[in-house]
């Protein structure tokens, strides 16, 4: 039986949305190395040996079955993954969207071409014994024969760290992609289902399958003249989701680890339903049907419940013309056929989440929350 081993590893990020690097790496790390462990929190230091952005650092415990050199590949794979670019022409330090860096690996003491450990400039370096302060500081150096803490000490460096309040996830607790292969966020329209969705599957590596209004030719005219344009609205909407729906869910991606929509195909009767007349809807019904029968099913089903003066808001907000002349009482329409239709489909794994008094974009604490309540679920 192939036993454990404990690794430390720095993470590292100076270019770009710097958390989400950090972030996408810690998934990343969890997938293709092992077990994380822990995980510290996410310190912002000035860049070191050159001249460039603050970094964003954070260090992370890995229980792996990897020899060391197999950890140095596939960390150096996922560097690739998430967009790092090395001047091989050049031996000094560079900005970079990611940096992962063995620090050790048990108490092995390793040095080749490729790889050094513990790493060479553990002691010399504050922003890596600050966040393995958080997690490792009664670790001994297995050349140096100190604690982590006492290199601390013992470090001269002045380095102004902040500590950042954002945290980074750690994958054994929100594991989305252990129960679900497709999760469908659902609602409204201004419910959020799109900020939503894309923020999942940044955090945690999801396939992201987002719905393409904006290149459906009748949908400005559909809100100047619903009755004339609804039918042609639908069924473009129709054939346009079976069709995405079909090729993104039978393409497999190594480097994600579920797929997450901002829809359901099934949104399709539901607004089919409000919008149709009565016989436009029933030959409508019997097209959808056909189709649907060749679709796959969400895992889990995630309805955004949001009120409709919210609603109003949002729609305000985001500034799309054609929006603006949308009246409450269709938002209410298709909230009500929304409702009416999850509440008779019992077979359908359904989580409704309440975002009423929530702002999961601009306030963290409601997006944990949210995650909790899916993850629990």
């Amino acid at each position: 039986m192939k036993s454990t081993h404990q690794v430390y590893i720095a993470l590292g990020s100076n270019i770009g949305n710097r958390k989400e690097y950090l972030q996408r790496a810690v998934v990343a790390i969890s997938r293709h190395l092992g077990k994380i462990k822990s995980v510290s929190h996410i310190y912002e230091t000035p860049a070191w040996g050159f001249e460039s952005e603050l970094f964003y650092n954070a260090c992370i415990e890995v229980e792996t079955f990897f020899s060391a050199e197999q950890c140095l590949q596939e960390l150096l794979n996922i560097e690739t993954f998430l967009g790092r670019e090395r001047n091989l022409k050049t031996q000094e330090y560079q900005p970079r969207t990611i940096d992962l860096d063995i620090l050790f690996y048990d108490n092995l003491i390793l040095k080749t071409q490729t790889l050094t450990i513990p790493h060479p400039q553990i002691p010399f370096r504050k922003f890596v014994l600050q966040p393995l302060l958080d997690i490792a500081s009664d670790y001994v150096h297995p050349v140096l024969g100190k604690t982590i803490q006492q290199l601390y000490i013992d470090n001269q460096e002045v380095v102004e760290a902040k500590i950042i309040q954002e945290e980074l996830f750690l994958p054994t607790e929100i594991n989305f992609a252990n129960r679900y292969s497709y999760i469908a966020i659902e609602g409204n329209i201004g419910a959020g289902k799109t900020s939503l969705a894309t923020k999942i599957s940044e955090d945690f590596l999801g396939k992201l399958l987002l719905e393409r209004y904006e290149d459906n030719p009748f949908l400005a005219k559909f809100y100047a003249d619903n009755q004339r344009y609804g039918f042609a609205l639908e069924m473009s909407f129709l054939t346009d989701r079976y069709t995405q729906v079909s090729e993104q869910l039978s393409q497999l991606d190594l480097f994600k680890n579920f797929v997450i929509s901002d829809y359901d195909i099934f949104k399709s009767l539901i607004f089919a339903g409000v919008t149709l007349t009565e016989d436009e809807f029933a030959l409508y019904r019997k097209i959808f049907y056909i189709l649907y029968k060749e679709i796959k099913r969400p895992d889990l089903y995630v309805y955004l419940l949001q009120n409709s003066d919210r609603l109003l808001q949002n729609i305000e907000k985001r500034g799309r013309g054609y929006e603006k002349r949308i009246p409450k009482t269709y938002l209410d329409d298709i909230q009500h056929s929304y409702l009416t239709f999850l509440r008779n489909n019992l077979t359908m794994n359904i989580l409704f989440i309440d975002i009423s008094n929530l702002d999961f974009v601009e306030n963290k604490e409601d997006y944990y929350y949210i995650l909790s309540l899916i993850n629990q679920h």
